[in-house]
């Protein structure tokens, strides 16, 4: 049989080199202290379907999977295909890899793939472990090749845990800041956890890292090269880049197609839609759809958010600045799509010619909750402003849960028979976990 082009073949000499040294690796990182996250309960170590944990690079998924192995006292085979050493092979050298695996590891039940997407017809191979009844536990960068591509490749044998980067509540844990006391020296130094959380963000390793700008700026760039631009073989790579920059850099906000096409001299519109489409697949981005009750309008409108604020202005020569408002918008987005994936729930913006309304939290056709936020609302402009959004869903759904996100603020308003609860983020964040 042929070769496919750009496929390697690896000795299993140097395979077993390569498993040997990501064993390891995982023997190390059993020092290592961690942050239990709410996602581990997800991942159900019996089920006899995949689990399939996606989210951003460098968000945790592998130490997620791995706590949740280590926790069930179970044995498992590990490798991981983000590993330049493994670039190229081949789902028909993952027998190979299996073997090898049960050589350094001895018998086991349970299989960790991390990176998996990186192997050209790896489902293959996941069947099959899968009606040998292996428990198989995956993670992925793309969403695409999770989602969609997954339940057609795995006939719906996969369950998906989704990931994001840290949660305040998680940034707190890691770096010792108490959530529980009410003293005002506890309560002022969450406060100022919260400050260094919106700047700094929730990657994990951020925590560790002194140069926090040549990381973002590698990851993004990881992101665009690796994940889309070599996945989906693009003409315009520049532009693409320089598009996907742009968009960080205004976020969140509305897409229009034509005018990025216009911006950046795609040849169509349609280039523009899947270059964003790419963008949310790969989770660089986070997508909001308006809403309405005619399906048009929710498939077609969209506001787009960095997934994370470190990808706002921790990137070289970003020019999004500090616009403490959007960060703030962009991290209560980022802990309202946590909730609403783990509750099957579903997350919308509303904009009237009367309003707007940052997020309207839906069930079904039910609406639970209309979420504003704004940094400071002090002055009487900016109060009137989101106090008004917040009325126009009230009035357009028939939804009484209201709430104003703000810093600081804590405050109970009554205004046209309904009732607004005025929260600060950070405290927010805390009661949502």
């Amino acid at each position: 049989m042929a070769k496919k082009k750009n496929e390697v073949v690896l000795d299993k000499r140097v395979l077993e080199v390569i498993l040997a040294d990501q064993l390891e690796e995982l023997e190390a990182r059993r020092s290592e202290t961690y942050c239990r996250r709410p996602e581990q309960d997800l991942i159900d170590m019996n089920s006899p379907q995949a689990q399939v944990v996606i989210g951003v690079r460098r968000c945790g998924k592998s130490t997620l999977c791995f706590q949740a192995l280590e926790a069930a006292g179970v044995k498992y085979g590990y490798v991981d295909f983000d590993d330049e050493r493994l670039e190229g092979i081949q789902s028909s050298q993952l027998n190979d890899v299996l073997e090898i695996l049960y050589k350094l590891h001895g018998e086991f039940h349970y299989l960790f793939m991390d990176e998996v997407q990186d192997v050209d017809g790896w489902h293959l191979f996941v069947n099959r472990m899968l009606r040998r009844k292996m428990h198989v536990i995956i993670t992925g960068s793309n969403a695409k090749l999770l989602s969609s591509e997954l339940a057609t490749y795995l006939s719906g044998r996969n369950k998906e845990i989704h990931l994001y980067p840290f949660s305040f509540k998680e940034y707190c844990t890691m770096t010792g800041v108490d959530t529980q006391k009410k003293t005002t020296l506890a309560e002022g130094l969450r406060r100022r956890a919260f400050d260094e959380y919106m700047k700094q963000g929730g990657f994990p390793e951020l925590l560790t890292i002194t140069d926090a700008k040549t990381y973002v700026s590698d990851l993004v760039d990881n992101i665009l090269k690796r994940d889309i631009e070599k996945r989906y073989k693009m003409t315009y790579k520049e532009a693409f880049e320089q598009m996907a920059h742009h968009l960080l850099n205004v976020s969140p906000t509305a897409v229009v197609t034509t005018d990025l096409a216009e911006l950046f001299h795609f040849k169509s519109e349609h280039t523009a839609k899947n270059y964003v489409s790419y963008l949310k697949q790969a989770f660089l981005l986070s997508g909001v759809k308006k809403f309405s009750r005619k399906s048009k309008v929710r498939t077609t409108q969209e506001k787009v958010y960095a997934v994370d604020v470190a990808m706002m202005n921790q990137r070289k020569d970003a020019f999004s600045g500090d616009n403490l408002g959007w960060r703030l918008e962009t991290i209560v987005l980022a802990q309202l799509l946590r909730k609403c994936k783990v509750e099957g729930w579903d997350l919308y913006y509303m904009l009237e010619r009367s309003g707007e309304c940052d997020f309207i939290v839906c069930k079904g056709d039910n609406v639970l909750q209309a979420v504003q936020v704004s940094y400071d609302i002090s002055a009487p402009r900016t109060r009137k402003r989101e106090i008004n959004g917040a009325l126009m869903a009230a009035k357009a759904t028939g939804c009484k849960n209201l709430l104003l996100l703000t810093d600081h603020n804590y405050e109970e308003i009554e205004q046209a028979g309904f009732h607004i609860k005025v929260q600060p983020v950070y405290d927010w964040s805390l009661s949502m976990g």
